[in-house]
């Protein structure tokens, strides 16, 4: 795995962390919240390759509008 992946993933991992607080809701297991973040960066990048968008940009729509 790439640097820049690694970082995609660590800072939607932030943004995870960053909205089960918001929502009050207890943190699941660090492993389940790194794969649920994986996740997300690799359906971002699906995004991105479609649309030609962001990624950065799509993480944080992804995290703040379904999670």
């Amino acid at each position: 795995m790439g640097f820049i992946r690694k970082q995609e993933e660590k800072f939607a991992l932030k943004l995870l962390e960053w909205r089960y607080k918001q929502q009050q809701s207890p943190l699941p297991d660090k492993n389940i919240l790194r794969q649920h973040a994986a996740d997300i960066v690799s359906e971002a990048h699906k995004i991105a390759r479609q649309r030609g968008e962001n990624v950065i940009a799509i993480l944080k729509d992804m995290i703040s509008s379904n999670h």
